[in-house]
């Protein structure tokens, strides 16, 4: 086991069913917040728009609403965004709701502050790699939904339509200063999302695992979060009133935000990155569940580290697993108790064709998670795994 580990990550975290209430007795980053939303309607439905009105009030805060961030968002929504922010004088961003908003804050934190075009400052594909020059606004998030862990960290995933490359963005100096992770406002999500982002958030932590960088630390957490994900998330689908279950998937989405501090995830997202990247109608959750089961198998048949697959397995409710594959098994049922274990990529679109494309675009946009593979993985091979992933 690897000893050795770093982990910076000053977000204060309020995390609980109920305590959005707090929010307002809370000290803010500023005066005027740029309130970020989705373009569609669950803020509202959820009553979370209206309750963090009122506690930004109780705050004393001036809000400037931007509510255009889509599924899979892509840069000229943030170029938007940013040039909204600066427009109205807000001096810092309050991000509510899934990971879609998450991830859009991150990057209009950065432009809001910053010269140019976001891709200007993206590591990867066309991207010029420039370091920021100036540090972004203060972000304060409010997650909706129980997914991608990025209330507590600072990398956002945004789209250049233009270019098919969807990249990870991120800054040290952008790391949200307050996170507010209340499951109450999680329970309007319907089950289909429920399941999608509950599997980004199992992935985030098995990718971990699997990870040739995994270390005590990150082990330690990535085991507990895969366990309360495996336990509680079929239970959440079922009944999004579940109160219990959402408490303990959001538990687990937040301790992804951490294991992916101390441990890279692996080519599995950047594949799926790939995938929506060509085929944006694609929920991230729904690729990577696609994915999945083709993606591991390819690590058990090489036996690059069948030991982590085993400890998976045991906290996914095969407590005498002593073997790797029994991970594959495992992971088989909790897809079929979530109702997700049919997906197609023929649904969206995708074409046996694309195979060696969609290979190339992972590792050109983010190459960088193949190196965290536990063995080597060629391009050949990566078209291989959406093969036998197809249907």
């Amino acid at each position: 086991m690897n000893m050795n580990f770093s982990f910076y990550n000053p977000t204060d975290i309020i995390f609980g069913s109920g305590r959005l209430a707090e929010l307002g007795g809370r000290r803010m980053p500023g005066r005027k917040a740029l309130l970020l939303m989705s373009n569609g309607k669950s803020a509202k439905v959820s009553g979370a728009y209206e309750r963090t009105l009122e506690q930004l009030r109780r705050a004393g805060v001036e809000v400037a609403e931007f509510a255009e961030i889509m599924q899979n968002p892509v840069k000229d929504v943030v170029m938007r965004g940013a040039a909204f922010a600066k427009a109205n004088g807000c001096d810092f961003i309050v991000a509510l709701g899934g990971g879609a908003v998450l991830d859009s804050a991150v990057a209009i934190s950065a432009m809001a502050a910053n010269p140019g075009d976001l891709w200007d400052y993206v590591n990867g594909g066309t991207g010029k790699g420039q370091p920021l020059q100036h540090a972004g606004l203060p972000i304060v998030t409010i997650t909706l939904t129980a997914g991608t862990g990025s209330e507590i960290n600072c990398w956002g995933v945004i789209s250049n339509p233009e270019t098919h490359e969807k990249i990870g963005f991120g800054d040290p100096s952008l790391v949200p200063v307050l996170a507010v992770v209340d499951p109450e406002l999680m329970r309007s999500v319907p089950p289909k999302y429920t399941a999608y982002q509950g599997f980004d958030a199992l992935f985030h932590n098995t990718e971990v695992m699997m990870s040739s960088g995994v270390n005590i630390l990150s082990e330690t957490l990535a085991l507990s979060a895969i366990e309360n994900i495996a336990r509680y998330l079929p239970a959440a689908v079922r009944d999004g009133n579940d109160l219990q279950a959402r408490e303990h998937v959001a538990y687990g989405s937040t301790l992804a935000g951490m294991t992916m501090q101390l441990t890279s995830t692996t080519a599995q997202h950047s594949m799926e990155h790939a995938m929506s990247a060509y085929h944006p109608q694609l929920p991230h959750g729904a690729g990577l569940i696609m994915i999945s089961k083709a993606f591991a198998q390819f690590f058990i048949d090489r036996h690059a580290c069948d030991e982590q697959f085993v400890k998976m397995a045991r906290v996914m409710g095969m407590p005498q697993a002593d073997k790797a594959q029994d991970f594959i098994t495992a992971l088989g049922r909790l897809q079929a108790d979530c109702g997700v274990a049919d997906l197609k990529m023929s649904d969206y679109g995708i074409q046996k064709s694309e195979f060696m494309t969609l290979a190339v675009n992972a590792r050109q946009t983010m190459g960088g998670l193949f190196l965290a593979n536990p063995c080597p993985m060629s391009d050949e091979e990566c078209a291989g795994i959406f093969e036998a992933a197809y249907r």
